[in-house]
């Protein structure tokens, strides 16, 4: 886990090396254990990094380069499956000078060429110089896990792990992206390869970028999701190939030469990933990290925290947070972050990490547990829908309902909480396309349009955004409404919260994992039959039929589980009030134009002031406010 920058170009200037040390110094908290620079002999490509030492802290320094110097590497992430390759690349007459992960991309790389991804297991984000053919090779792993951004300007093509690096360099100005600023009002994330910044591109998950001195770059993608039906498969066989995998992700995920501790929120997904932990690891000590708040029960999770971590025989650590630390830190997390992304959990996400960093440098987590395994109440919504819409029709019985009226009735108490959600969603759309009733769940500008400023909003091409959504929403031409909505997610809405994931953990020199993002589990989950993991509605039914003898009973059978709520609302009435009314109806923001300031005061003192459109207003301002005007 680190930090890595690059400058490509026909001809380096002679302040390269001082330009990558500016970039370099611009995320240090990325890698507190060391940086180096490197700069190929022609002159085309110079190469940084800054280490966090997570495996061979002694002998994996880099950028690194192979005995010959033909291939040099800057990477930041884990291989997890670096042991087994580097016994096989052995055996193909390999030989190593250090005990490291990156070694085995520089020898794998040589030994399969830009294939070389395909054998991997693990996050990444790396480019690779390779002098004899001239060109720079960049991947990114396949779900998304690590971050990799790029620009091209005046002829030099730059690359690094955070947006902030490339800023750095004098060459590139932070300007806003109208199509961002317009993704963003409706998603509060960015879709694919567009960022907030003007001509600042990431690079997609499981794709790979090649580019030579002075040409463009070419992007393709190397792996994806498949939705390719394992109709012969019984329930039980997969339970069988689920339970398998999840032990085995978190296995490889348990390779550290430091210490290793869990996030641990009392939810299915952490509480799996620790209780699987102390299964592998026998009597050795496990260290978790909670957070919590003291505004009542609705915003702390700690008793089902405490429950998992008794059960697994964990060292426990709890941080509770209240409204000062929010106002003293969000400016700060906002530049962490670089773009705003996802809801306010990125505030105690933020302040947890820095908990989990004063006592162990890696940290296990349950991130992506509700995309992969079904366990968004969206869902239910989504197909309570089709369920009416089935019985009225005499339809349901078909093959393509995953589940009937009947069915999904026991179900349906997990929605209490979401009656006003329900309420607003059928108001108006019922019974639409499956893209166009999903978008209306997903698509939060009707909410933001009303704080927007008339100027700044006729500006928006707004009629864009659905079919930039539609267009993900059925990319992958799955039959059942389940997957094209878990696609979606995958693909979105995930993305937004591995950034948070990343830029949380990064911020204090601390290392994520997240096994239950391990490719095999998403290959697993693609090819099982829709009615066998959303049977009868019941969200996260397969994952839970896997795990039903490994986790606390209590946490099992739980129907509340929070999210990592903020108490925003009692905040925002409160202590909160005057920090946020003084952001948002400001003399800076003012004359940005692009919220009406009638009604942002009209929110502001609404009978329940916080909204995902005020969240977003805030965010966004507090970017203009580090990134723009900076």
């Amino acid at each position: 886990m680190c930090g890595i920058v690059g400058i490509l170009a026909e001809t380096l200037p002679e302040n390269t090396v001082e330009g990558l040390s500016r970039m370099m110094a611009s995320m240090a908290h990325r890698g507190p254990d060391g940086d180096g620079v490197w700069r190929d002999a022609q002159g085309h490509c110079a190469l940084g990094h800054k280490r966090l030492a997570i495996i061979d802290p002694r002998g994996g320094a880099q950028p690194l380069s192979n005995a010959e110097g033909t291939v040099s590497i800057t990477f930041n992430g884990c291989i997890y499956n670096y042991q087994e390759l580097a016994q096989t690349l052995r055996q193909k007459g390999y030989t190593f000078r250090t005990q490291s992960d990156t070694e085995v991309i520089v020898h794998a790389y040589e030994a399969w060429g830009m294939d070389c991804v395909k054998h991997f297991n693990g996050m990444w984000a790396f480019a690779i110089w390779d002098s004899r053919r001239q060109l720079l090779f960049c991947s990114r792993d396949r779900v998304g896990i690590k971050p990799f951004y790029y620009v091209e300007r005046d002829g030099r093509y730059l690359f690094a792990s955070e947006i902030k690096a490339l800023l750095a360099d004098s060459a590139i100005s932070a300007e806003p992206d109208p199509d961002g600023l317009r993704q963003y009002l409706s998603f509060q994330l960015c879709l694919e390869e567009r960022t907030l910044f003007q001509d600042v591109q990431r690079l997609m998950p499981g794709h790979n970028l090649v580019v030579r001195p002075g040409e463009a770059p070419e992007v393709s993608c190397y792996w994806d999701i498949d939705f390719h039906i394992d109709e012969a498969g019984s329930e039980a066989e997969f339970v069988d190939r689920l339970t398998w995998l999840l032990e085995d992700a978190v296995r490889l995920r348990l390779r550290a030469d430091v210490p290793l501790g869990a996030h641990l929120s009392g939810g299915l997904d952490s509480t799996t990933v620790v209780s699987l932990m102390r299964q592998l690891l026998g009597q050795a000590p496990i260290v978790t990290f909670t957070g919590g708040f003291r505004e009542g029960a609705a915003y702390d999770e700690s008793h089902y925290a405490k429950l998992a971590s008794e059960a697994a025989d964990t060292t426990y650590i709890e941080t509770f947070l209240g409204p000062q630390q929010f106002a003293d830190s969000i400016r700060q997390i906002i530049w962490h972050m670089d773009e705003p992304a996802a809801g306010p959990g990125v505030f105690p996400q933020y302040w947890v990490s820095k908990c989990a960093s004063e006592h162990v440098k890696v940290v296990m987590g349950g991130q992506g547990g509700d995309e992969l395994f079904i366990g968004y109440a969206r869902y239910l919504v989504a197909y309570l829908e089709e369920c009416i819409k089935g019985a009225i029709e005499q339809s349901a019985h078909r093959a393509h309902y995953v589940a009937t009226l009947e069915t999904i009735v026991p179900s349906l108490p997990s929605l209490e909480q979401y009656i006003p959600m329900l309420k607003s969603f059928w108001h108006e759309g019922l019974f639409e396309a499956p893209s166009r009733r999903y978008f209306r769940l997903m698509d939060r500008f009707t909410d933001s349009e009303a704080l927007l400023g008339q100027d700044f909003l006729t500006q928006l091409d707004t009629k864009r955004t659905f079919e930039e959504f539609h267009a993900i929403f059925e990319s992958h031409g799955a039959a059942a409404m389940v997957n094209r909505m878990l696609c979606f997610d995958l693909k979105t809405h995930l993305q937004a919260l591995l950034h948070v994931e990343d830029r949380t953990s990064m911020a204090w020199g601390l290392e994520s994992r997240v096994p239950l993002l391990d490719y095999r589990l998403i290959e697993l989950l693609a090819s099982v039959p829709p009615v066998i993991k959303f049977k009868n509605g019941r969200l996260k039914y397969l994952f839970r039929q896997a795990i039903r003898k490994l986790v606390p009973r209590d946490i099992l059978k739980r129907t509340d589980k929070m999210g990592f709520p903020v108490p925003l609302n009692q905040w925002m009435k409160h202590e909160l009030h005057d920090f946020v009314a003084d952001t948002l109806l400001g003399q800076r923001c003012r004359e940005r134009g692009l919220f009406a300031p009638a009604a942002i005061e009209k929110a502001l003192f609404a009978d329940r002031p916080f909204s995902r459109s005020l969240w977003g207003a805030l965010c966004l301002e507090l970017w203009y406010e580090q990134f723009i005007d900076g």
